[in-house]
């Protein structure tokens, strides 16, 4: 997953604050456009309510030990995040506005349109609402309708149908504040659904018209689109939480072996469950084991997931766009995990349903675990951000110190005391004693041994190939590595 060579500007860093965990991921795109990950942190969070941060501490707790893990991954320090946001505090609204130009002949410029999209976050909402996204439907040149790129046109008169996005300014607020407390600072944030389906969608489902649905811990997000453009969205304040709350009361049992439960055992359609499937859960403290049946297990679930797909299937109506869905129905998220869930939303709605993984622009190599929908928020939080970045570098490479080497240097033996010590070696003299008769080459006395010669020469032999080994090193040229 991590990448030894690579540039610390093109890296970008997405914050998903879910009401079950909060992920970091850190990535950029390779040569060939596709989405290189280079670090993931995933922890658990307590700290938020079906997408509404609920308690700052622990959710300022998770984000700095998910973007702990990132940073040990990348070797650099996490500065700029992307960041998403959820909850059903989310609203979404239809407005006309109209920009009369001061010259009709002139070409209609991208000036103009900032203008006119400008004066919709300028809008009259409710107390405590906030604008996110507005988001182009269609324009209008002097009453002529239907055009999607008025730049490069003449008229007086311009018009626009928008798709406005708002949320609550202490939602939006708090999720800020939690960035800065983790020590972070947020670039922008951006609508989940709307990350989600940069992540599992691609151009040509937008433009044939796809319903995405992202079913979330807390909350399950709506997003129509339909020639390309982001025709409805919609928030049902229900998700795989709840689903575990049923569980949990249905069967009697904790909160965390009801999640175990539906993680491995859950299904969303009870008639695919063989009756005799028994499952067995310890008993707390010392008590008898508690058993329990697959088959109400799945009916529980079931209970829960139809009336989920009842909003779903209201929302889709309400957008008018259900007879116009050629790509179908999208399920992402981590409640898509559950077994035969697209098959029961199929049968509700009669829409082609789909589970999507969020690994189309992922590059090679990526790790298994990012092939979860569990990721799909995250890594379209990413897509994002590095189309629409405007800082120089998110992240801040740590420098390595260098560290000074002491350099031991040997003492110099002169070659003078090489040689003294040498000539203070002791030496055995041999004793001649006279003898009668004319001595001819070496002269030895009777006592004399001839071993002790031999020791005399090994020894002096010895010194001198030291003698000589020495003035050798010291008469060579210098190594030019130590120059």
């Amino acid at each position: 997953m991590k990448s030894n060579n690579y540039n610390p500007e093109e890296v970008v860093v997405a914050v998903d604050i879910g009401t079950t965990k909060v992920c970091v991921v850190a990535g950029r795109r390779n040569e060939h456009g596709k989405l290189e990950i280079l670090g993931l942190g995933k922890v658990p969070c307590e700290g938020v309510i079906r997408g509404v941060v609920s308690n700052i501490e622990k959710t300022v707790r998770a984000i700095k030990e998910a973007v702990a893990i990132v940073e040990k991954q990348i070797d650099a320090k996490v500065k700029i995040v992307h960041v998403g946001i959820a909850g059903q505090h989310i609203k979404s609204l239809h407005h006309h506005g109209i920009l009369t130009r001061d010259n009709a002949h002139d070409e209609i410029s991208q000036a103009d349109i900032d203008r006119l999209i400008n004066d919709m976050y300028k809008l009259v909402l409710p107390p405590g609402d906030k604008i996110l996204h507005v988001i182009p439907q269609e324009y209008i040149v002097d009453n002529e309708q239907g055009i999607i790129e008025p730049i490069g046109m003449s008229g007086i008169r311009l018009e626009g149908n928008f798709h406005i996005i708002t949320g609550q300014i202490t939602a939006s607020n708090n999720i800020l504040r939690c960035i800065k407390k983790a020590g972070l600072e947020a670039a922008d944030i951006t609508l989940e659904p709307i990350a989600s389906s940069a992540a599992v969608l691609n151009q040509e489902e937008k433009e044939a018209g796809i319903a995405l649905v992202d079913i979330g811990g807390g909350t399950t997000d709506l997003t129509i689109f339909y020639e390309g453009i982001i025709r409805h969205t919609a928030v049902i304040p229900f998700g795989g939480y709840v689903i575990t709350k049923d569980i949990k009361e249905g069967c009697t049992i904790m909160n965390h072996q009801a999640e175990k439960l539906k993680v491995k055992f859950g299904s969303a359609l009870a008639k695919e469950v063989l009756e005799n499937k028994i499952i067995t859960i310890p008993g707390l403290k010392g008590r008898a084991p508690k058993e329990i049946s697959e088959k109400n297990l799945a009916r529980i679930i079931q209970a829960r997931i139809e009336e989920i797909m009842e909003y779903i299937v209201y929302e889709i109506d309400r957008s008018g766009y259900g007879d116009k869905l050629i790509g179908g129905i999208v399920l992402t998220g981590g409640g898509s995990k559950l077994k035969y869930i697209e098959d029961l939303l199929e049968f509700h709605t009669g829409i082609p349903t789909k589970v999507s993984y969020p690994i189309e622009h992922l590059a090679h190599g990526y790790v298994k675990e990012l092939s979860s929908p569990v990721f799909s928020t995250s890594i379209g939080l990413l897509i994002t951000g590095l189309s629409t970045r405007k800082y120089d570098s998110a992240i801040e490479v740590e420098k390595e110190e260098v560290k000074e080497v002491e350099m031991v240097v040997e003492p110099v033996v002169k070659i003078e005391e090489v040689q003294q010590k040498v000539e203070e070696l002791p030496r055995t003299e041999a004793r001649v004693e006279p003898q009668e008769g004319p001595v001819t080459g070496n002269s030895y006395s009777k006592n004399h041994d001839p071993m002790d010669d031999d020791i005399n020469m090994d020894q002096k032999g010895f010194w001198n190939k030291v003698f000589n080994k020495t003035k050798d090193w010291f008469e060579a040229s210098p190594d030019s590595d130590l120059n």
